[in-house]
C-alpha cells in the first residue's frame, strides 16, 4: 500500500525518523516565543514526536539516548543541513536519509501526524468534558459553601 502510493503521489520526505526530529525542532522554537500555559503543551507536543525515533533505535537494539543526542545536534545546524538526518539501523548511528534511500511517502506521514494529532485532541476535549465543576470554583467559595453546608454531602438537612 505505501509503495503504490508513493508511486501515486512522487513525494517523499527522509525518512528514519528524520522528519519527526525537524518538526520537534521547529516545535520547540515557536513554543519558545510563548509565555503562556500553551508553551508547555507545544514542547509536550515536541518531545512525543521524538518517540519515532526512539522507538526506531530501541527496535534496532542502539542507546537511543545517544542516537537523539546525535540527532538533535545535526537538526540544530543553523544551515539547515541537518534536516535530512535520521535513524541508521545498520550502523547504531546517524545519516542522511534522503541521500542513503531511506524515504517515506509525504502523503503516508503527513496522514500519520494528522491522525495523532487529532487523536490526542480527541482525548483532551473527553478530559475536559468530564472536569468537576465545584474543582473549578475559586477556593474561598468552596470553603464556604462546604462550612454552610451548601453543595456538600451530608445527613439530608
Amino acid at each position: 500500500m505505501i509503495v503504490r502510493r508513493a508511486l501515486k503521489h512522487a513525494e517523499v520526505v527522509a525518512g528514519g525518523g528524520a522528519i519527526e526530529m525537524e518538526l520537534s525542532k521547529y516545535i520547540r522554537e515557536c513554543a519558545l516565543q510563548q509565555t503562556s500555559k500553551s508553551q508547555l503543551f507545544m514542547k509536550a507536543f515536541a518531545k512525543a514526536l521524538e518517540v519515532i525515533p526512539r522507538q526506531l533505535c530501541n527496535n534496532a537494539g542502539f542507546d537511543a539516548t545517544d542516537v537523539l543526542n546525535k540527532l538533535r545536534q545535526k537538526h540544530a545546524a543553523a544551515d539547515g543541513s541537518g534536516k535530512n538526518f535520521g535513524v541508521d539501523v545498520n550502523s547504531g548511528g546517524v545519516v542522511d536519509t534522503y541521500d542513503v534511500f531511506v524515504w517515506e511517502p509525504s502523503l503516508v506521514k503527513i496522514n500519520a501526524i494528522q491522525s495523532a494529532t487529532e487523536a490526542a485532541c480527541l482525548i483532551l476535549s473527553v478530559d475536559e468534558t468530564v472536569r468537576n465543576p465545584k474543582s473549578e470554583q475559586p477556593e474561598g467559595q468552596a470553603a464556604a459553601n462546604a462550612i454552610s453546608g451548601a453543595g456538600g454531602r451530608g445527613r439530608g438537612r
